[in-house]
């Protein structure tokens, strides 16, 4: 008999989150993880992540996200921690550009609160921001930002009051099916279960190397400035942003405690890297990608470099989430969600793992992260 409902491989976010449901919903469930929890290895880690309603990628992400958000405050309320601050997010680019029509046509689709605003009224509401006399802002009231590290804390802490088996400095060698099962090869022995979850991200094609999909690891840089004045970064006046220019995408949060204001390019230098190699140190050729877009648009922000990490996005080709049962071994649940944009998913992401992992379906429309789409 396996020893556990559902083993769940990578206790990143998305792993810790579907943990969670798993043991909440009464099931045995054990969460293996090959470093120690709160690693920064790996894509959970770094302060903050961004969440908002109008999704610009597309529409139809914006259900799960109203899921996601009702999860998140069940998660504030169960753990007794605040993990998401409402800034608003200003989403500023030309009014042409992917950022501005995307977030645009999924606002408008779903009826979501938003403002639009010329480049003058978004300069007048958020002083630190230069931009062209031809952008635009889309403004939405209940964008803002989550506790990166402090979430996942949250979400392993309530899995072992609800008596998750928790296993951490063990690396999984393999998932394969046994019988109706599954059977886990790790560093220190088999760990039966009837179904496993795997949601290693940058590490899923060394557990699924037959996996038909074509997913890569990319490398990606957070930075941290210090700007010679912080008040007006202060989050209660200065929102989270996204700001599409000729230097690319690029994403910021307000001011910290300590003041500074984190910053970073998205889409880094599309650097495909493997994940178990030696990280490169974040260095100058970094940091230079970032300064032009500081000097051009938010130059109050433009002071020393405080501090700056690397963090990994493991990428479909269309971007879009990975979430599937395995065809021809149904009861290995594959959860490589994000491209890049999938923290503020977990909650739901973790619903939906455990719906697939349990009852082979679900309800939440999951059909754009389907495996087929790669046939």
């Amino acid at each position: 008999m396996p020893q556990f409902d559902v083993a769940v491989v990578g206790l990143g976010v998305i792993g810790s989150a579907a943990l969670y449901e798993l043991t909440r919903r009464g099931f045995r469930a054990v969460g293996v993880e090959r470093y120690e929890l709160g690693h920064d290895l790996g894509s959970s880690h770094g302060e903050t992540r961004i969440i908002r309603l109008g999704y610009f990628e597309h529409p139809s992400y914006v259900p799960l996200l109203r899921r996601s958000y009702e999860l998140w405050r069940e998660l504030e309320t169960a753990s007794g921690r605040r993990l998401v601050r409402t800034t608003g997010i200003a989403e500023i680019g030309p009014s042409f550009g992917k950022l501005v029509t995307g977030t645009l046509a999924a606002s408008r689709e779903h009826n979501l609160p938003h403002e639009i605003l010329d480049a003058a009224e978004c300069v007048r509401r958020f002083p630190p921001f230069r931009i062209p006399s031809d952008y635009v802002a889309v403004f939405q009231p209940h964008g803002g930002f989550i506790a990166a590290e402090a979430s996942v804390e949250a979400m392993i802490a309530l899995a072992r009051t609800e008596r998750a088996d928790i296993r951490t400095g063990i690396r999984v060698l393999s998932v394969a099916p046994r019988g109706s099962g599954v059977s886990l090869a790790t560093s220190e022995g088999a760990i039966e279960a009837r179904a496993a979850i795997v949601a290693a991200g940058a590490w899923l094609k060394d557990l699924l190397p037959d996996l038909p999909a074509p997913v890569r690891a990319t490398r990606e840089v957070m930075a941290w400035f210090r700007p010679r004045d912080a008040a007006p970064f202060d989050p209660r006046q200065f929102p989270v942003f996204i700001l599409e220019s000729r230097h690319g995408m690029h994403y910021g949060f307000p001011a910290t405690p300590a003041g500074l204001v984190k910053i970073a390019k998205h889409h880094h230098r599309d650097e495909t890297i493997i994940a178990d190699e030696p990280r490169r140190a974040v260095s100058e050729v970094d940091e230079a990608l970032i300064r032009p877009l500081l000097a051009d648009h938010i130059p109050a922000a433009n002071g020393p470099l405080a501090a700056a990490k690397t963090c990994l996005y493991t990428m479909t080709p269309d971007h879009d989430f990975l979430i599937d049962r395995l065809p021809e071994a149904p009861q290995i649940v594959i959860a490589s969600p994000c491209s890049g944009h999938g923290f503020k998913f977990a909650p739901v992401i973790g619903e939906i793992l455990a719906d697939l992992a349990l009852e082979g379906g679900t309800a939440h429309d999951i059909g754009r992260f389907r495996l087929s789409r790669f046939r």
